[in-house]
């Protein structure tokens, strides 16, 4: 199950984490947002031995969105080391964003 990241807790879960972290940046209201949201649990479940994979709802933590830039969701970023080394926007289906995280994380 896809992780729930906060302004609180985004530096000790993504940014010190010693796995690759995939945020998915997010909100209730938002269509998209609501369709990639099946598929990174999935991936959650599937890669959770190789990459933590998270949730991040914008508007309960503008802060965290704010510093990285995100002005259209979803966005998922994905960290390795504490620094961003991939970025997504918009509906990606599961092969693509597969293959975005595995390409990403290695």
């Amino acid at each position: 199950m896809a992780q729930e990241f906060s302004d609180d807790n985004f530096s000790k879960e993504v940014l010190q984490s010693d796995k690759p972290v995939l945020v998915d940046f997010w909100a209730p209201w938002c269509g998209p947002c609501k369709m990639i949201g099946p598929i990174v649990e999935k991936l959650s479940n599937e890669l959770s031995s190789t990459v933590k994979i998270g949730k991040l709802n914008v508007d309960d933590n503008p802060a965290t969105a704010q510093e990285y830039g995100v002005m259209s969701i979803p966005t998922l970023l994905l960290f390795k080391g504490g620094k961003v080394v991939g970025t997504t926007m918009g509906f990606t289906p599961e092969p693509r964003l597969r293959e975005f995280i595995t390409s990403h994380s290695k």
